[in-house]
């Protein structure tokens, strides 16, 4: 035409009726074709609806650097608009809009991201905050659920045309002038009969929560021809209200009301509480939010606001819950979002895997994702994000243990799991985390590491006794050794066999290995738990299953440190004071009363070893050495998650000792009478009390324990 200019020309002939070929982009081969894009087919959703926030960003950004104006009363939103009755869903934003020449750029070539040129062309002008889109793919998700697909779009651009766009799912379209009036875009979605759900209120209505709640523009969920009404009173009325009527008031002081058709509904929150600065959240604010996105009632424990803009943007809100470690699950949920748009759950390159067991969301847009938004690429960059957030973590705990012991030492039950399985998984979170980790003692109070080591110092001398022992020791005024006279609970004297402190010399402490007691049921080990309290001694609680892999990394990394189960062994603390010959005396007997037990017990492998013991009251006792009992406890790990090939008696009793204490009249007994009518039954009587101080009897022993138990009485009536 006359006077025409080339670029009118060219939007003449895109504007005429054609049809053509969708032309694939060769270099950004994808995995398009549309069921394969997506793993789940709910997500188009979140495509469509991040392309019309994208849309209304870019205006925005016109606006504000003076390429566009935007009327006074502009509303930025989004429309969303089910119709079962027609198998339609509608997305309608009043963005930016598209001319039939970026219709053909971003449309009709797969894989060319309007998005990506548009920050191109403005990236001396303007950031890319909150721009989401990245590979112009999402529009083509509308296909996995649609048999057809239309565009009615009308760009900014003063003169623009409105372009109607069709596709039915093949590679073909057709593309003509439209008739949309108002700048924005209207992709209207044939669905499916497989998909049909997706027209139903409920379902779009949980599938845009899921994905959208927090996208920075307002989304509205309405019904096609709905009939439902809604009571407002008149000065709420709103220029987009449809009213049905007028209610009569009832009084004259009465407000007036209207009924009205059903205003869409809001489904987003616009400015989440993560986007804000810390200082600007209130407590409540953070416990609403915590309440509203998990559906979870129990007040968290404590949490952590993310808040960072170099070398990356972060933001986001971890919660520390309280978890009932017997009844509850102990997993949780990280929520992971993209400027603002859902991503997935626990996406374990972006989060460490020990803070999976938090509840919170994290909001990076420079994740790098794949091409569906799902998944994230493997980038260097996402390990760093990861390192980031388990330092705050680790900050965050270790100044709470720092400036607010009490309250640390309140939560320390509910987040020592986190915290340990985080040392287990993370060597430099371990590493920061060594020094405030907390151990209950058997007081109940809560100890760091280095102050569990500083325990357990006391002289054995200073030790309690139940009752006097039968050795002595005395020095006359010039220091010579002398024999004690004393006396027995009768009054009677015996002899007291005098022991010199010197036959060995003390090991010298920096040479001694640092132990640790513990304990791992209190109820259980109560008769142990007594004798550390009366020898003045102290031990720690550990009762979680975590704590032993977590001891162990402990030992690894801390030379010199051992952790000792209280039943492990029999230290000399507990052990009254006996001179040479009577020590190599009860080695005697000891050898002749073990090969009684083993008779009487049927166990050739057991160990038996006779010690004087400073508790009289204490009859026997059995010590499984901290090695066998470990790897007896991996052995049971194994079995329980089903790895099999090894057999749990395969370490068999190799560790076990049954102690029994010849300052026991029991114990005297069965030496001084080893062949005599009843020390059988007193064999094995002591050998099961000695087991249940450990743990329950197995079903048949325990019959025999208690019948054991009703012929000893009946002895006692006789």
């Amino acid at each position: 035409m006359a006077g025409e200019t080339d670029t009118e020309r060219n939007v003449r002939k895109i504007m005429e009726a054609k049809h053509g070929n969708l032309s694939i982009n060769s270099d950004n081969i994808f995995p398009i074709i549309k069921k394969w894009l997506y793993s789940d087919h709910d997500i188009f959703f979140r495509e469509l609806i991040s392309n019309g926030c994208d849309a209304i960003t870019k205006l925005k950004k016109l606006d504000m650097m003076g390429e566009y104006t935007l009327a006074d009363d502009y509303k930025a939103e989004i429309q969303v608009i089910v119709n079962p009755e027609e198998k339609t869903l509608k997305f309608i934003d009043n963005g930016i809009g598209m001319t039939a020449q970026e219709v053909e750029e971003y449309i009709n070539q797969i894989a060319f991201s309007g998005a990506a040129d548009f920050i191109e062309k403005y990236k001396d002008k303007a950031n890319d905050d909150q721009i989401i889109g990245h590979f112009g793919l999402g529009f083509y998700s509308a296909f996995m659920v649609a048999d057809e697909v239309h565009i009615d779009t009308l760009s900014y651009q003063d003169g623009a045309k409105a372009v109607h766009w069709e596709c039915d799912g093949g590679t073909e379209f057709d593309m003509k002038e439209g008739s949309r009036s108002q700048v924005g875009t209207e992709i209207t979605l044939f669905i499916n009969d497989d998909c049909l759900e997706f027209c139903n209120e409920y379902k779009a209505r949980e599938v845009i929560k899921k994905y959208c709640s927090f996208m920075p523009t307002e989304i509205y969920l309405s019904k096609a021809n709905s009939t439902e009404t809604q009571i407002i009173k008149a000065e709420e009325k709103l220029d987009t209200d449809e009213v049905v009527e007028e209610i009569a008031k009832e009084k004259e002081e009465d407000e007036q009301k209207l009924k009205i058709k059903k205003r869409p509904e809001l489904l987003n929150e616009t400015h989440p509480l993560w986007a804000k600065h810390p200082n600007e959240c209130t407590r409540e604010e953070y416990l609403e939010f915590y309440r509203k996105v998990f559906q979870d009632y129990k007040e968290p424990l404590f949490w952590i606001h993310l808040n960072m803009d170099y070398p990356f943007n972060m933001k986001g809100i971890l919660y520390f819950p309280k978890i009932n470690m017997e009844y509850e699950s102990i997993e949780g949920t990280i929520k992971l979002y993209n400027n603002q748009v859902f991503i997935a759950d626990n996406i374990k390159e972006v989060i460490p895997e020990f803070l999976l067991l938090l509840k919170g969301v994290i909001d990076c847009p420079d994740l790098p994702l794949n091409v569906s938004r799902s998944a994230l690429q493997n980038d260097g960059f996402v390990k760093k994000i990861s390192e980031y957030i388990t330092k705050k973590v680790a900050d965050k705990l270790s100044g709470m243990c720092k400036t607010e012991k009490e309250e640390y030492e309140k939560y320390w039950d509910d987040i020592s799991p986190f915290i340990k399985f985080g040392c287990l998984k993370d060597d430099k979170f371990c590493e920061k985390m060594t020094d405030y980790i907390l151990f209950k003692n058997l007081d109940g109070n809560y100890m760091t590491l280095p102050e569990c080591l500083e325990v357990n110092k006391t002289d054995p001398d200073e030790a309690e006794e139940d009752t006097s022992c039968d050795t002595a020791k005395a020095v006359d005024e010039n220091g010579e050794k002398v024999e004690a006279e004393i006396v027995d609970e009768n009054g009677e004297k015996v002899e007291a066999e005098v022991v010199d402190e010197k036959e060995e010399p003390e090991e010298e402490d920096e040479k001694k290995e640092k132990v640790i007691y513990y304990v791992t049921d209190e109820k259980q080990q109560s008769q142990y738990i007594n004798m550390f309290k009366a020898a003045k001694m102290d031990a720690v609680i550990l009762t979680h299953n975590i704590d032993q892999p977590f001891v162990s990394q402990l030992e690894a990394k801390n030379e010199g440190i051992k952790f000792q189960r209280i039943d492990a062994d029999l230290t000399d603390t507990f052990k009254a004071k006996t001179s040479k010959k009577a020590e190599k005396e009860m080695e005697e007997q000891a050898e002749s009363v073990a090969k009684l037990m083993k008779k009487v017990l049927k166990k050739d492998a057991i160990k038996v070893k006779i010690e004087k013991l400073k508790n009289k009251k204490i009859s026997s006792m059995i010590t499984l050495s901290e090695e066998t009992r470990r790897m007896q406890d991996m052995m049971k790990m194994y079995s329980m998650q089903g790895m099999g090939g090894m057999d749990m008696g395969m370490f068999g009793k190799e560790g076990e000792t049954l102690i029994l204490n010849a300052n026991h009249p029991l114990v005297q007994y069965v030496i001084e009478h080893q062949e005599g009518d009843n020390v059988k039954m007193i064999c094995e009587q002591l050998y099961d009390l000695a087991l249940l101080q450990q743990a329950p009897l197995e079903p048949e022993a325990m019959t025999k324990f208690v019948a054991r138990s009703n012929d000893i009485m009946m002895l006692l009536t006789k």
